[in-house]
């Protein structure tokens, strides 16, 4: 018995994460990338099963994704191969302290996922149901993701907000329609605040969020601060873990799919939430999104002997 999911094991839980798969181009290298794919990454490397359904285009650089996504064993069942739009690059510049701001080039192949039978099979078929903010951009695939979510079961939306690529309205629909919303704490106050919220603590902000979407489970990352999770009311904190950051990419990513992993697998939310933050944290003291991480060394990093 688990959090989320009463009546299975969780090596039994079915994921699917839907939007961008991308490549990250660094100054001298390109990385696998996507906010979804790192979850789905992420969360098969732990032992749950996860599929990616999301686009890439028909061409060399698509190829290549399909073969790295496939390496890090991550099915390409559901990724299509669109031959009118090119396959997603987003420009990576990170700063002296690691943290990342990035250019994402537009209309791309998963800003145009086409609805199929086989997706909304899938989608009724798993248990969670994993989606991001930037796949909002584009009215094509926000199209097939509101098909999608009236199918799913149990709906994550990740928020990663990228100006300009993202609306309000878009936002608190998604928002509404989902039964956990994971933000940063800076993403936290810029909707709430937009929402009309006056509060100024993080928990009076993250409770306005959770009331005004009818939502009874909320995250919101802290940086190196760690993360405060809820969970129909109750209050889980961790207070972050001491490393020296290499890049802060895909951090974020990896510490939502290791949540959602620990929730779908185990009945203690403190732990989940310790455990998530260990492994953003480790992603971040790493070079790329997916670096490979054990549970031994998950564990070590947190009890060190």
């Amino acid at each position: 018995m688990s959090i989320l999911i009463d009546s299975k094991q969780g090596k039994d839980v079915s994921v699917s994460c839907f939007g961008e798969v991308l490549w990250d181009c660094f100054e001298n290298d390109k990385r696998l990338g996507g906010a979804p794919l790192n979850m789905c990454v992420r969360i098969n490397s732990l032992g749950i099963k996860a599929d990616m359904i999301s686009a890439v285009g028909n061409d060399e650089l698509g190829t290549e994704l399909l073969g790295e996504i496939k390496s890090k064993g991550v099915s390409c069942e559901y990724i299509g191969v669109n031959n009118d739009k090119k396959t997603s690059t987003v420009q990576v510049t990170l700063d002296k302290s690691g943290s990342a701001s990035y250019e994402i080039v537009a209309d791309t192949a998963w800003d145009n996922i086409e609805l199929t039978d086989s997706l909304i099979e899938k989608v009724k078929a798993s248990d969670v149901f994993v989606f991001g903010s930037l796949i909002g951009r584009s009215e094509a695939s926000l199209a097939t993701l509101n098909q999608l979510v009236d199918v799913a079961n149990f709906k994550v939306f990740d928020v990663n907000l990228r100006a300009p690529h993202y609306t309000l309205d878009t936002l608190v629909d998604l928002m509404n329609k989902a039964d956990f919303i994971k933000l940063n704490d800076e993403e936290l106050y810029e909707i709430a605040k937009a929402m009309g919220c006056k509060f100024h603590s993080l928990e009076q902000n993250l409770a306005f969020i959770a009331q005004h979407t009818n939502t009874e489970y909320l995250c919101v990352t802290k940086g190196s601060h760690g993360a405060l999770l809820t969970i129909k009311g109750e209050n889980y904190y961790n207070s972050g873990y001491l490393i020296s950051v290499v890049d802060t990419v895909g951090a974020g990513d990896s510490f939502l799919g290791s949540l959602i992993y620990q929730l779908c697998s185990s009945d203690c939310a403190q732990h989940a939430v310790d455990f998530a933050c260990a492994v953003g944290a480790m992603v971040a003291e790493s070079a790329g999104a997916t670096p490979i991480l054990t549970h031994e060394q998950i564990n070590e990093f947190m009890s060190p002997a």
